[in-house]
């Protein structure tokens, strides 16, 4: 199934459904440096070389960053027609993501309220993959969605 795009008001998205994203994205040096120094992340797995070069073998891209790509990869499908983001739970990164990585983006939707005639609340489950479909991310999105015009 895909929404790529267009279509994905409330009534749209069905339980059960998992959505692959189109995009996918490769990992390089400024997905890490940039933002991890704007947040003062200064964790030597991140920024030294020599110091995991014995435990990790090279740096790793920090965490925050792989989320961000990973919900951000999933926002044409999920959030174009979102009105208030309401909650990000259940957050696991499960496998180290380093330079070079390629992410890609899956979604499943868990579950739907109405809250009036206007918007209802999507339950979606989020998790990325690298190049070789190991998941790297998952967690629990909540967002209220407007309905379509009657």
């Amino acid at each position: 199934m895909s929404l790529t795009g267009n279509n994905n008001y409330f009534e749209d998205f069905k339980v059960g459904h998992v959505i692959e994203h189109a995009r996918g994205k490769t990992m390089c040096e400024n997905d890490n440096v940039g933002i991890t120094m704007q947040v003062l992340n200064t964790a030597d797995a991140h920024y030294n070389e020599d110091r995991v070069k014995d435990t990790f073998g090279k740096r790793l891209q920090f965490g925050g960053v792989t989320i961000s790509m990973i919900i951000g990869m999933s926002m044409q499908d999920t959030g174009e027609n979102a009105l208030r983001e309401l909650g990000l739970d259940k957050i696991r990164l499960k496998t180290s993501v380093f330079h070079g990585d390629t992410l890609y983006a899956y979604t499943e939707i868990l579950d739907k309220t109405v809250v009036d005639q206007d918007s209802g609340e999507v339950r979606f489950k989020h998790w990325g993959v690298n190049q070789d479909k190991k998941i790297v991310f998952e967690g629990e999105r909540r967002t209220l969605i407007k309905r379509k015009p009657v």
